[in-house]
């Protein structure tokens, strides 16, 4: 039987990390939380401990530690154990960075930081990747794998690099509901019910992820489709890509995201 995959934390994200896990046959899995969701303690191929103490000591393949920062931070040392055991350690809390963690871990610990979004939930995630130095090859395709299990990956070569894709994709689905909110409203001032404003904004949105994810051209060159010169797309584009417009707007809050995230990491 295969060594389990250690889970720190079976929240929202930890759930779906378990999930895709054993969906794909990489369980069994040990959760260690106080208190699992009754869902998560319904599956198949994980157990669960109330506390990291409770772990029985014996080989585990990787460690997933999916702990919000707040939590992680001051309990961060009750983890080293586990590192010391040489195992693949993977961290997913925003803005805590492998230096902090390799103090807490020691020098030796193998260490791949990463920063999933929520449509990780349904599998449509993706997930920024960020390995330390001691992790080597067979760690990296091993936390990808894991990774997976939420939807696409992507690796970057500067840990600062995990800061902007908090910014872009870590909390972009925020971004993404903050319009349905908006264009909902929008549609309610034009006269239409709220019910009704919410469900076209709402298919609308879909629709264009869906037609995203199956046509490879650019994002430019499909709302240059859908673009008629001198048509109502293009009225309303018009005030969207002005110099003060969406761009603007969007750079000004990926940024205050961005300097966010790396002041949780101070």
């Amino acid at each position: 039987m295969k060594s389990p995959l250690l889970l720190i934390g079976a929240g929202r994200m930890g759930g779906a990390l378990a999930k895709g896990w054993l969906a794909k046959g990489l369980g069994p899995v040990l959760a260690v939380d106080p208190k699992p969701a009754a869902k998560l303690k319904r599956l198949d191929g994980i157990s669960f401990v109330a506390d990291i103490a409770d772990v029985p000591a014996k080989k585990y393949r990787a460690a997933v530690v999916a702990l919000k920062p707040q939590v992680l931070k001051p309990s961060v040392s009750a983890f080293k154990p586990v590192a010391a055991t040489g195992i693949l350690m993977v961290s997913i809390a925003a803005g805590v960075n492998t230096r902090f963690l390799q103090q807490a871990w020691g020098r030796e610990a193998k260490i791949v930081r990463a920063m999933p979004n929520t449509p990780g939930a349904i599998g449509a995630g993706i997930t920024g990747l960020f390995a330390a130095k001691k992790a080597g090859p067979k760690d990296l395709k091993l936390a990808e794998t894991l990774l997976s299990a939420l939807g696409k990956t992507v690796w970057v070569k500067r840990e600062s690099l995990i800061d902007a894709v908090t910014a872009v994709s870590g909390s972009g689905p925020a971004y993404v509901f903050a319009l349905v909110e908006a264009l909902a409203a929008a549609g309610v001032g034009l006269g239409l019910k709220p019910a009704e404003a919410e469900l076209l904004a709402r298919a609308t949105v879909v629709g264009s992820g869906a037609l995203l994810a199956a046509d490879p051209k650019p994002a430019a060159e499909l709302r240059r489709d859908v673009t008629s010169p001198g048509g109502t797309t293009a009225a309303a584009l018009e005030i969207l890509l002005a110099p003060e417009g969406l761009a603007a707007l969007m750079e000004r809050a990926a940024k205050a995201a961005r300097d966010r995230s790396q002041e949780l990491g101070a």
